[in-house]
């Protein structure tokens, strides 16, 4: 088994054993099955799914529609209704986050994968549609017997999926299926929203899963995390604790990410820039972090941070650095570092991450959950309208003597620069070392970008510039 390898460009970072997931996931055909009664009911059966073959297995829910409304059967209108709820604004918008403009950080990453996912599943759903999925796949004098009792979830219908629906060929059968259809993807839409990567998570269905429906397992958890969205009231840690409520419901620990049985999910920004990296989303990898026995299966485990309140953290003071008037360092051989390692400790209720980076020779060690704070507190700098405020002043110190010190680094007053010399891998180890509440991360460091960095972040005390 191989290692696995994460490219931040021709860069990469290290850890676990790769896993290879494609081998779990189910190829289902029996997603329609033939009750005691005569009747015939649908369900996901339990295995491991992605977005696509959920949105494909819901296809015959809508096909039992069309099928059991004959001639006046309208798939179109049927589909546009889908598009219209999966929307993040209109009247029919179920998630009406476009409406809301949310302004902070999470909402705005959110709010753009809400858009994102819903627009997917909406074309996924016409091109299963357009294929004739569900007949082909069960039968049209099979799914034509197709009903069951779904609770009314409030999705909205249009004007003429409405008449559809209740008129003469409609009738309690078809409302509830398409209820239920509505239902499935609107649910497999929120349940996606954390995670960057979306289409390739992989979603397991419980086997115990026989009291509810298909995705249905996943409204106690989407409940709590919709109202938070919605309440404006969104957290790192609120977008954990759902995402494991629909991936390894049975994990009660919450940290900034966790491994599950079929991969590892950490935020998304570990792979990318920080310059552009996403500060709330989630990616999953195929990844078995911590490894739990000799069998193939990963155990459920929170991924922590070493001390999980900050500013209670250990702390150093920086030696003196270099005074100058600008962003000014000898090569410290920074732009050759082209691997970090993360090595996992602690047991299988709660594993601190760790950071490894070598530089010329010498093995500094970070907690990579510290990182990913740190990362999430950024500042960027920013044109002030009116502001000619300039500090001259600044101690530049080597990345190495601050990676070097224990605790989280700090200083009583000044500004400092830290070139990591542009490499990101150097760079995710500095967030993970520096206290975080005043760190201004730099593009160029040239004059115009030290000036607005000047009036960025907190605007008084001591401030960390990283190159």
């Amino acid at each position: 088994m191989s290692e696995y390898r994460l490219n931040v460009g021709n860069r990469s970072i290290v850890w676990g054993t790769r896993m290879n997931i494609d081998s779990k996931i189910g190829d289902f055909t029996n997603t329609i099955t033939l009750q005691d009664n005569g009747t015939v009911d649908w369900d996901l059966p339990a295995g491991v799914y992605r977005a696509k073959d959920i949105v494909r297995e819901a296809d015959a829910l809508l096909e039992a529609i069309l099928v059991q409304l004959g001639k006046a059967a309208d798939a179109e209108a049927l589909l546009y209704n889908l598009k219209v709820n999966l929307a993040i604004s209109g009247k029919e918008s179920d998630l009406p986050l476009g409406q809301l403009a949310l302004k902070t950080k999470s909402g705005i990453e959110l709010t753009r994968q809400a858009k994102r996912i819903g627009e997917s599943i909406s074309r996924w759903a016409c091109e299963f549609n357009a294929k004739k999925w569900g007949s082909e796949t069960y039968g049209s004098s099979t799914i034509d017997h197709l009903q069951f009792r779904s609770q009314c979830d409030n999705h909205l219908w249009t004007y003429r999926v409405a008449n559809m629906l209740m008129g003469s060929a409609g009738g309690p059968v078809v409302m509830q299926l398409f209820n239920e259809y509505l239902h499935q993807l609107i649910l497999l839409r929120d349940a996606l929203l954390p995670f960057e990567n979306w289409e390739e998570v992989p979603i397991e269905i419980p086997v115990d899963n026989s009291h509810v429906k298909g995705m249905r397992f996943v409204e106690r958890g989407r409940e709590a995390f919709l109202s938070k969205l919605l309440g404006k009231k969104m957290s790192h840690k609120a977008i954990v604790q759902f995402s494991q409520s629909v991936l390894s419901p049975e994990l009660s620990t919450v940290g900034y990410g966790f491994q599950y049985r079929i991969g590892t999910i950490l935020p998304a920004s570990l792979g990318t820039e920080p310059l552009t990296g996403s500060r709330y989303l989630l990616r999953w990898h195929p990844v078995q972090t911590v490894m739990t026995g000799n069998d193939d299966k990963s155990a459920p485990v929170a991924l922590d941070y070493e001390h999980s309140e900050y500013y209670v953290a250990p702390r150093s003071q920086t030696a003196e650095g270099s005074q100058s008037d600008g962003l000014q360092l000898p090569d410290q051989g920074l732009k050759s570092i082209d691997q970090a390692r993360i090595i996992p400790s602690g047991d299988q209720e709660r594993v601190v991450l760790h950071y490894k980076l070598h530089i010329n020779a010498a093995e500094y060690t970070v907690d990579l959950g510290q990182a990913f704070r740190g990362h999430r507190f950024i500042y960027r700098p920013v044109e002030h309208a009116g502001s000619n405020s300039e500090r001259t002043e600044i101690s530049s110190h080597y990345a190495s003597d601050i990676l070097n010190l224990p605790g989280l680094v700090t200083d009583e007053s000044g500004t400092h620069f830290i070139s990591a010399d542009g490499n990101p891998l150097v760079q995710w180890a500095l967030l993970g070392r520096l206290y975080p509440e005043n760190v201004v991360l730099l593009a160029k460091g040239d004059k115009e970008e030290l000036k607005a960095a000047s009036v960025s972040g907190k605007g008084f005390g001591t401030q960390f510039l990283v190159l």
